[in-house]
């Protein structure tokens, strides 16, 4: 069966007061929103929207077109819109079809989690940062939309191809089931740290130092600073790969998993600043493992996310004075999910060659590290953004 014979045209959506909408939507704006897992959620966002939406048989939820604030310089032209509502109805449908091959998904439509799809020509975040997807709070607690940016449909050749949509949409549903999550979750373990003591270095001081120093500067720091096992403990009892493979191995004792990765984390991360190659690929990586950026790097285990790595950082009211010099920080922890593989879009995928995160050997597990530092860490310690530290901790 066509998925499109059992979507609604879209001519029933301006029967519904589209009509007058579509011809301002030549320059509909740029949605605020935030980024979903890497940015700080605050309250919930209000979006207005065209119309009733166009509704999808099977689903709770309807598709609109989104009337936002205009930013005077975007457009979408009737005919993308049009295709643009069509391609995402047409692309839940297919999910609806084979939705026991998408546990997320699945899992949102149990939960009613999701209240409208509304579509942008441009997705950004609060920052002006431009996202292909991006899943925002309403004032309904349990509830989230889901904005999709039209130009993204288009750029990528997404538009009237529901089936290559179709992996892509289907993972941003882990952020849907992540956001619209009001359970408690458990507090962060604290752990001592010497913050005083800790021997944090400028930017400029790391770029004189040679290998040698940098690798005793990190062992300093892992006596003063720098933790490398999970706070939360939740590898306790859990088994490990053997490097290079799937295979599971059971632990000889109730922490044993912990220490190995804990040795694994910590050969990595002598690689990174000790390597040259690291140093002129990720350069980020190596100044925020000796300036005091990075205090947390471990390997976990959460289920219920999808994600490989994630780079969570406290916010600007939780930093902290490190070194003599008593400089503030707010730092972040590097999360790697053990159990898990990456996906096609992560910058370290060709590195990881399909196996999971807790099976990489210490030379793949720091090229690992090293993309996440390099591509996530500045950007998140300089806003003070908390990649929802507080509402993404595993349970």
């Amino acid at each position: 069966m066509n998925p499109r014979s059992i979507s609604m045209p879209l001519s029933s959506l301006l029967r519904n007061g589209a009509c007058l909408a579509i011809s301002c939507v030549l320059f509909l704006p740029m949605a605020e929103a935030n980024h979903q897992g890497h940015e700080r959620h605050g309250g919930a966002v209000r979006h207005e929207v065209i119309g009733e939406g166009t509704p999808i048989s099977g689903a709770s939820f309807r598709v609109f077109l989104g009337a936002g604030k205009a930013t005077g310089g975007v457009a979408l032209e009737a005919g993308q819109a049009e295709a643009a509502v069509r391609t995402v109805v047409d692309t839940v449908t297919l999910l609806l079809a084979r939705r026991q091959d998408f546990p997320r998904f699945d899992e949102s439509l149990k939960k009613d989690a999701l209240q409208q799809v509304i579509i942008e020509p441009t997705v950004v975040n609060q920052e002006g940062k431009a996202f292909p997807f991006l899943v925002v709070r309403t004032t309904q607690p349990g509830r989230v939309n889901l904005l999709i940016s039209a130009s993204h449909l288009t750029e990528q050749g997404y538009l009237n191809r529901p089936d290559l949509l179709a992996p892509v949409l289907a993972r941003e549903f882990q952020w849907v089931v992540s956001k619209a999550d009001t359970a408690q979750k458990p507090k962060t373990l604290s752990m001592e740290r010497d913050l005083a003591g800790a021997p944090i270095r400028t930017d400029q001081d790391i770029s004189s130092l040679t290998a040698d120093e940098c690798v005793r500067l990190l062992q300093s720091l892992f006596e003063t600073y720098l933790r490398t096992v999970d706070e939360q403990k939740s590898l306790e009892g859990q088994p490990h790969y053997e490097i290079g493979t799937s295979t599971l191995v059971p632990p000889t004792q109730p922490d044993s998993t912990m220490k190995w990765y804990d040795i694994r984390v910590r050969e990595a991360l002598q690689m990174i600043v000790r390597e040259p190659s690291f140093l002129e690929r990720t350069p980020k990586a190596v100044r925020s493992l000796l300036n005091g950026k990075v205090w947390n790097v471990a390997f976990v285990k959460v289920e219920q996310r999808d994600w490989a790595t994630r780079t969570r950082v406290l916010p600007e009211e939780k930093a902290v004075s490190v070194g003599a010099g008593a400089q503030r920080i707010q730092p972040a922890a590097v999360l790697i999910n053990t159990y898990r593989t990456a996906a096609p879009e992560d910058p370290f995928y060709p590195d990881s060659r399909g196996l999971p995160m807790g099976a990489l050997s210490v030379d793949q597990l720091a090229r690992v590290i090293a993309l996440e530092i390099q591509h996530n860490i500045t950007e998140k310690s300089m806003s003070g953004h908390v990649a929802q530290d507080a509402l993404t901790a595993p349970k």
